[in-house]
């Protein structure tokens, strides 16, 4: 477990970073955690798949923050870690970019991933959406879709209107056994895919890296941890 070495200002209990995860229904209690890794999000969605892995041996506090900038993410990062005490072995951001903000939003990505990574921070970006992750899980893509192809096709393949209610609390957090049990869906060739796009596009701006996940990353780590 990490070693608390400071106290929470009692102004910083309020704020979405700061409230205690909620404990996976995998955990086992019994079993000693050898390493403590902090997820920070920009939304439900990613918290609650993210806490769904049912690992053993490996401690994952996931915060969603709500929404923000990308760069606000990254600083709302390091505050978490300096307020919190913990020195976890490993700190991950997960956020995706919406290419129809535009300029705006492809500076604060880009930005974003560069601070990240100088303050060695793992960082598991989407380019168009995080949903790619998912849509992954079904058939391999490389064309540069917008979000809302993503939501139309996951919305078929879980039967149901996901912009309407695939971002709902109950639903996000049968995401993972949906994607697990689903004999369509593939974990492995997801991994695959996603590596696939990543090779392709890895030497472009991040911002034109499209389609692109590096979520398969932080998958593959949670994986190591898996229980048996």
């Amino acid at each position: 477990m990490p070693k608390a070495t400071r106290a929470i200002k009692i102004t910083d209990k309020g704020k979405a970073w700061n409230k205690k995860a909620t404990s996976s229904s995998y955990k086992i209690d019994s079993i000693p955690e050898n390493k403590t890794i902090l997820i920070v999000c920009e939304g439900q969605t990613e918290k609650l798949y993210f806490e769904s892995f049912p690992v053993l041996g490996l401690s994952v506090t996931a915060i969603d923050l709500k929404g923000q900038s990308k760069t606000k993410l990254i600083e709302s990062t390091q505050e978490i870690i300096e307020r919190s005490g913990y020195e976890y072995d490993g700190v991950w951001c997960v956020f995706d970019m919406d290419v129809k903000r535009g300029a705006e939003e492809f500076s604060d990505f880009d930005n974003a991933i560069i601070k990240g990574n100088q303050l060695g921070y793992n960082i598991a970006y989407s380019n168009d959406s995080f949903e790619l992750w998912f849509y992954l899980h079904y058939e391999y893509t490389d064309a540069e879709h917008l979000r809302s192809f993503y939501y139309d096709e996951l919305g078929k393949r879980f039967n149901l209107n996901y912009v309407k209610d695939g971002k709902k609390h109950n639903f996000c957090l049968k995401l993972y056994d949906l994607l697990m049990e689903d004999e369509k869906s593939s974990q492995e060739k997801a991994i695959e895919r996603a590596r696939k796009l990543f090779e392709k596009v890895k030497d472009l701006p991040f911002y034109k890296q499209n389609p692109v996940t590096k979520v398969f990353e932080l998958v593959e780590e949670l994986n190591e941890n898996l229980r048996r």
